[in-house]
């Protein structure tokens, strides 16, 4: 196998769930210039609508899909995944991106409603998601699942306790998957992104400042991450390259967590 041919995703199809905006669509770009077939999920259909065209712009448009599905819907989540297995004939590569937030000034001060919406988005989803995905994988006799995780996989804190437990659980869910699938030569691994620039935080520097200018100083490469910045190391866990690397949680933030 040739070094190219290590990454090289020809013949490959990809579902992205949250695919139609920030580092979603930025994996997902990346799956498309190295060749795969990929489907994006989510719940607003003008950003799907928005994503699929740029999608479109870098292939075949027969190769690329949006679908409107709520991560948290069991049955729509199944559905789905038939519709894409049926349209781009199969299912190789997951990417559990979709997720959410709920903040408080301090744990005790989040509603149980909240807690419920954070961990049903965050890691049910996840759950149900990758056991949909899982017989397709299977019946493939290969699979990659990628679980997007955060720098809260690594560090607590006090304002979003939910997003926090989470986001650990979905490190401990990819061990377990890892260690249950290894024998289906299916990869489970996750990455966990640190600041990047999307939708939701491109208003943090003019809201926060100071915050804004502490985070970039505590980060030895000096800026915020961007989506594409997401794509080299998820292009690693879709292709070949990564056979032999399962149950791992690598940061991308530029350093971040190091300290």
């Amino acid at each position: 196998m040739t070094e190219d041919s290590m990454f090289d995703l020809t013949g490959r199809v990809a579902c992205v769930t949250g695919g139609n905006g920030g580092i979603g669509l930025g994996m997902a770009k990346a799956f498309v210039n190295h060749g795969a077939s990929v489907a994006v999920i989510g719940r607003n259909e003008s950003k799907l609508h928005s994503a699929v065209n740029e999608l479109e712009s870098l292939t075949s448009p027969d190769k690329v899909m949006a679908l409107q599905c709520d991560v948290t819907d069991r049955q729509a989540v199944e559905d789905t995944f038939k519709q894409i297995a049926s349209q781009l004939d199969g299912l190789d590569i997951l990417v559990n991106n979709a997720g959410v937030n709920r903040r408080a000034d301090e744990p005790h001060l989040l509603s149980a409603e909240d807690w419920q919406y954070v961990i049903d988005a965050n890691l049910t989803s996840i759950h149900t998601a990758t056991s949909m995905a899982f017989p397709y994988m299977k019946q493939r006799g290969r699979g990659k699942i990628i679980n997007i995780g955060s720098m809260m996989s690594i560090f607590g804190t006090a304002y979003a306790p939910a997003y926090a437990a989470s986001k650990g659980g979905v490190v401990q869910y990819t061990k377990s998957c890892a260690v249950a699938w290894a024998k289906d030569n299916v990869q489970v691994n996750a990455i966990l992104p640190g600041w990047i620039v999307t939708e939701m935080t491109n208003q943090f520097k003019e809201a926060f400042p100071d915050r804004y200018a502490m985070i970039v100083g505590r980060t030895p490469a000096g800026r915020w991450g961007e989506p594409a910045d997401l794509g080299g190391t998820a292009v690693f866990f879709a292709s070949s390259a990564s056979d032999f690397v399962t149950g791992t949680a690598v940061p991308v933030d530029g350093g971040y967590s190091v300290w």
